[in-house]
């Protein structure tokens, strides 16, 4: 039984290959198709896909995913230790988690004055999350007391110098207590406004010039799955929530952003479907065409002992192998469309655009799923040919 049903298959597939060589310009067209439709679904999901991660990487990708914040007056956290260990002992797949000790203040050169945020990170894990450490172009990180890192628009605004001292006056109590710093360092975040309004330190340093004692004023989390920081807030809630503390995630903060993101993915699956659509219906109908020509070989084959149930497999094995042969060439075409948009689409300083990311799995599931279309499309005309009556065939002509 299993040798007559491949003997049936295989009939049916040498049949389908030569209708498809006796008429090479029809194959040939309808593989294009298949190959433009394929080409044009990967460019554009891969170019929707990476304008997302382009997006999310510049808008969260320097940025906590989770804070824990105090609610408290003085906005000091007191027991931060503790649940700096307690974050540590759950499972939340973390690449990040430090803490940081923020304060306002302002400095004053001349008669200029800038007001300013004293950013009292918690290095080296701080630098995991705001790369601070890169964003150095002048200078070293800081590591004695009192020495912090300008921004560049700060630097530039105040033409201040590698190495010179500054007092910066402390904003908490009614009068503004000043505080001298060192300037070890400048940064470029590539934000102005951080450029303009970050003083960054060490956490120690920030703690001694407000005079936080231990305390700290927020804990910064980055996760592996972005998109899962409200499901990881509402687990860090459970866990150390308490009066006293607010639990903040970046979907919550950026729900326009979320919804810009919602509204391009449902516009690239129209697009691809009705790419989809308009690709099954081009080759429905040239096969239905592709029947009525060789109407009389298959009445033919019909009357020599060709059965209904093979007369269908040789069409639904042609459009299979169209599907397989448009499938190949679509995803070359469409890399090639995408490397090049990346090669040609520049910033003015050289960079991409958009930075493109391969999706490998979404490369294959468009194979595939043009494959099912080809296939699903060739149902018709292979349906239409199983009902061909040999007898009416050879004698009408």
């Amino acid at each position: 039984m299993e040798r007559k049903g491949g003997g049936i298959m295989s009939l049916a597939i040498q049949i389908a290959f030569r209708f498809m060589k006796s008429n090479k310009g029809q194959t040939i067209l309808i593989i294009i198709g298949i190959s433009i439709g394929v080409a044009i679904q990967i460019f554009i999901g891969l170019l929707i896909q990476s304008l997302q991660s382009s997006l999310i990487d510049t808008t969260i990708g320097n940025s906590p995913h989770v804070s824990i914040k105090s609610t408290s007056e003085d906005g000091v956290i007191r027991d931060g230790d503790t649940i700096l260990s307690e974050l540590e002992r759950m499972n939340l797949s973390l690449t990040a988690l430090t803490s940081a000790a923020d304060f306002g203040g302002f400095i004053r050169k001349g008669n200029s004055r800038a007001n300013v945020v004293v950013r009292g990170l918690s290095f080296p894990s701080a630098n995991a999350i705001y790369g601070i450490q890169e964003a150095i172009y002048e200078g070293t990180m800081p590591s004695g007391e009192n020495e912090v890192l300008i921004g560049k628009e700060l630097q530039k605004d105040l033409n201040i110098q590698l190495g010179e001292r500054l007092q910066i006056f402390v904003l908490g109590g009614l009068i503004p207590q000043a505080r001298e710093i060192r300037v070890s360092g400048f940064f470029d975040l590539k934000v102005s406004s951080l450029n303009r309004s970050w003083i960054v330190t060490n956490q120690s340093t920030a703690q001694a010039l407000y005079g936080f004692g231990q305390g700290i004023t927020s804990i910064d989390i980055q996760i592996q799955a972005v998109f899962e920081a409200d499901a990881v807030a509402a687990s860090v809630e459970e866990a150390v929530g308490r009066e006293g503390l607010r639990i903040e995630n970046w979907k919550d903060q950026n729900e326009q952003l979320l919804s810009g993101l919602n509204g391009q993915t449902i516009s690239s699956l129209f697009i691809q479907v009705f790419v989809i659509i308009s690709v099954c219906l081009g080759i429905a109908s040239v096969l239905i065409v592709s029947v009525l020509q060789k109407s009389k070989q298959i009445g033919i084959l019909k009357a020599m002992g060709l059965t209904d149930k093979q007369t269908s497999l040789v069409f639904l094995s042609q459009g299979f192998f169209l599907g397989i042969f448009g499938a190949i060439v679509g995803v070359g075409l469409g890399l090639f469309l995408s490397f090049s948009f990346v090669l040609f689409a520049k910033n003015p300083d050289g960079s991409a655009v958009v930075p493109f990311f391969i999706n490998y799995g979404f490369i294959a599931l468009s194979g595939v799923i043009a494959v099912s279309a080809s296939t699903i499309a060739a149902l018709l005309p292979a349906r239409r040919s199983s009902k061909l009556s040999p007898v009416e065939v050879i004698r009408n002509g």
